[in-house]
């Protein structure tokens, strides 16, 4: 942003960005971004021919997660492989080992979802394979959904040290992957008989020689590779108002993103009497209602401000946002629209927030959720490509980047052969990416064509799941039908006996749609219709993309309706695949 920052609007994060946060591994419902020019699902999500897809089966949580972890120290230990692994203590804050190997057969840059779904696919494809992972957090691979959904509704005080909560199917789990036993020690992965994946934590790298095949981290060392892949992810985006302010309002500013932001946001809402969340993309929204709940026992205010007029406003047609904003004020918040940040400061003990109209908000911490900048600080001594539309690497439909090099995640910029170049910013997209590039990194040679999908939950009553570009600068058509008690998220995973949905988790046969010529006119539709159904997103008549309100277990049709590509003259004949009107 440039000299105009100070009346720079408040972004939310895109349709391809949200995400939250961000579905399982066995992991909570990722979370969609907004769409906008170069939606982070940017006008590129996630979708590349994937040898993986179509006949593939859906990725589930347990595929990729294996034992659930108790709670996951930040360091991995090793467990002898004749031992049973002993149940993970809560997660501490050791630090890992200093010893770091020299050569690692696979080296997988960043810890995030990607890196562990790229890792059980590796060693799937070859068992004896020698994995390291690299991360710069203290902590062992985990889902970051739950860190702004189910982790909020968790009745454990203990809960930010133990991180583990309660699925809406009532089970419960941490949000580590793997406990501690599942890794091996970063020194012994050379010795290790049957090979290993190991993680080295609190460690970042900061330069890659990609002719001589290794990476050097921040400390000097040095670590060969015969094969890479670069998972790092996003970086959350600040409002520049802000950082001009100074140090003292950046300690009263959360970016939150980590499991180390979750803690410090719990700590910060029982220690203040006000909190303002500004963006009304997913994370926003779904922050604000998570604050907004507990808010009665903690004698907190909650504000929500954003730009637009709605929550959602960059990716819900303006009815719906309407309504959602409506839900998340009965959440217990006060929401703000039309917010055009001018300045940030603090004055009187309290930070003061001025808007581009004169309206002034005091408040006593901020939680800045407007967006996600992707991680590419290794493109310059790497010799990578960034994209100058939606950033990220740009990688080939295998998600190579250059020989030996792969890109999965956040982080990377495929084309899509149905929707164009994208950028997605997704848990599934994570999950997906993260396996075919661990596929191909053992010589696949698949091409991704996989159309991830993204998930948002206002609490445990009001859900929609989401696939391909959801802008809501598209011409939309809504379909909705009266909800049931059944048509909520809680019941969705209590009937699925799965921990998350997703649509990874889903195996059903997608309808066969029947082609028609052009789509009619976004009906009219009454506040009261909106208890489920279905929207669907138009481009030069073709659906590109569609939101499913309250319907779950039905992304494979959606998914097969963008596929096909075809111009339909009655979408509420489309929308009958969805069986909205099912009591």
């Amino acid at each position: 942003m440039s000299e105009s920052i100070e009346e720079t609007p408040v972004e939310a994060p895109t349709a391809s960005q949200a995400e939250t946060s961000e579905p399982p591994l066995e992991t909570p419902t990722p979370e969609p971004s907004e769409p906008s020019p170069c939606p982070a699902v940017v006008e590129s999500a996630e979708a590349i021919p994937v040898a993986v897809a179509e006949s593939a089966p859906e990725v589930s949580a347990e595929q990729i997660v294996a034992p659930v972890a108790e709670s996951a120290p930040p360091a991995p230990t090793p467990a002898p492989a004749s031992e049973t692994p002993a149940p993970a203590p809560a997660a501490p804050t050791e630090t890992a080992p200093s010893q770091v190997p020299e050569h690692a057969p696979y080296l997988l840059i960043g810890g995030g979802t990607a890196s562990f779904a790229a890792a059980r696919s590796i060693r799937a494809r070859d068992p004896g394979a020698r994995v390291l992972i690299v991360t710069d957090e203290p902590d062992l691979p985990y889902m970051r959904p739950p860190l702004s959904k189910e982790l909020w509704f968790v009745d454990d005080p203990e809960v930010t040290e133990t991180l583990r909560f309660k699925q809406w199917n009532g089970k419960e789990r941490s949000i580590f992957f793997q406990p501690p036993s599942f890794y091996v020690s970063p020194m012994e992965l050379t010795q290790v008989e049957n090979g290993g994946v190991a993680v080295l934590t609190g460690k970042k790298v900061v330069h890659m020689d990609v002719r001589g095949n290794k990476v050097r981290l921040e400390d000097g060392t040095e670590i060969s590779y015969d094969k890479c892949l670069i998972a790092t992810g996003g970086i959350p985006r600040n409002l520049q108002v802000i950082e001009r302010g100074g140090d003292e309002l950046m300690k009263r500013t959360t970016l939150f993103r980590k499991v180390e932001d979750f803690r410090s946001l719990g700590k910060v809402s029982k220690e203040v009497k006000s909190i303002t969340i500004i963006g009304g993309g997913f994370l926003g929204s779904e922050l604000a209602c998570a604050l907004g709940r507990r808010s009665a026992d903690l004698d907190l205010e909650v504000i929500q401000m954003f730009p637009e007029k709605g929550n959602m406003g960059k990716v819900l047609p303006e009815y719906l946002s309407n309504w959602t904003t409506e839900k998340v004020k009965t959440e217990g918040v006060k929401v703000v629209t039309d917010a055009l940040v001018k300045n940030v400061s603090l004055k009187d003990g309290k930070v003061e927030i001025k808007l581009k109209d004169g309206r002034t908000v005091q408040t006593d911490h901020i939680v800045a959720a407007v967006g996600l900048e992707p991680s590419v600080e290794l493109a310059k001594s790497a010799g990578l490509e960034v994209d100058a539309d939606f950033g990220g690497y740009r990688v080939n439909a295998e998600l190579q980047a250059r020989s030996n090099i792969w890109v999965a995640g956040d982080a990377a910029c495929f084309y899509d052969i149905k929707l164009g170049r994208r950028r997605v910013e997704h848990h599934d997209h994570a999950v997906v990416s993260g396996r075919l590039a661990g596929e191909n990194m053992t010589g696949a040679n698949k091409p991704y064509w996989h159309q991830s999908m993204f998930w948002s939950d206002l609490g445990p009553d009001v859900g929609y799941e989401a696939i391909g570009i959801v802008d809501s600068s598209l011409p939309t058509v809504g379909v909705f039908a009266k909800a049931t008690a059944k048509d909520t998220p809680k019941a969705a995973t209590e009937k699925s006996g799965t921990g998350i949905r997703s649509e990874s988790e889903t195996e059903a046969v997608a309808g066969i749609v029947t082609p028609g010529k052009a789509a009619p006119p976004p009906p009219m539709q009454q506040k009261d219709d909106y208890g489920k159904g279905v929207i669907f997103y138009l481009r030069d008549k073709v659906v590109v993309g569609i939101v499913l309100w309250n319907v779950f277990n039905r992304m494979p049709i959606a998914r097969k309706i963008i596929k096909d590509g075809e111009e339909h003259a009655d979408l509420n004949e489309v929308a009958k695949l969805f069986n909205i009107h099912e009591d």
